[in-house]
């Protein structure tokens, strides 16, 4: 199993991050889109999902970082919905929606996948053992 050392290192909020991203260039910063509370919610719902996976991990405990990681989950099905309405306001067209829901699927299961290593794990997080001691996780 590979050491995280810090939130960066792991690959659902590497994914996130790049969700965000793909947002951004797709609704975002497309000016001729004037439907403002729909890119102010898409913004923040997708960068909740990585800021939640990086806020758990900083929490050094395993039952608060799955906690955090169950709201990142849930934000990504909030994008998800989200994305439904981009498309059929013709926002973005059908292969874009595909890939950024495909994204946000991809992202749901690495973060579950991360929860049952929690779940499985007798590590309690760093909080509860001295310094030397860190986390370990596979995703």
């Amino acid at each position: 199993m590979s050491r995280i050392d810090k939130f960066e290192d792991l690959k659902s909020w590497q994914e996130a991050r790049l969700l965000c991203q793909s947002i951004y260039g797709h609704l975002l910063s497309n000016e001729e889109i004037r439907d403002f509370p729909l890119k102010n919610q898409i913004n923040s719902s997708s960068g909740s999902i990585m800021d939640n996976i990086a806020e758990g991990f900083g929490r050094s405990g395993n039952k608060e970082f799955r906690q955090f990681l169950t709201i990142a989950k849930g934000s990504c099905t909030e994008v998800k919905s989200q994305l439904y309405r981009s498309l059929d306001r013709n926002y973005i067209n059908a292969d874009v929606h595909q890939n950024l829901s495909q994204s946000c699927d991809n992202i749901g299961k690495l973060i579950m996948g991360l929860i049952k290593y929690l779940n499985s794990s007798d590590l309690k997080g760093g909080k509860f053992k001295n310094e030397s001691n860190t986390q370990k996780t596979s995703n």
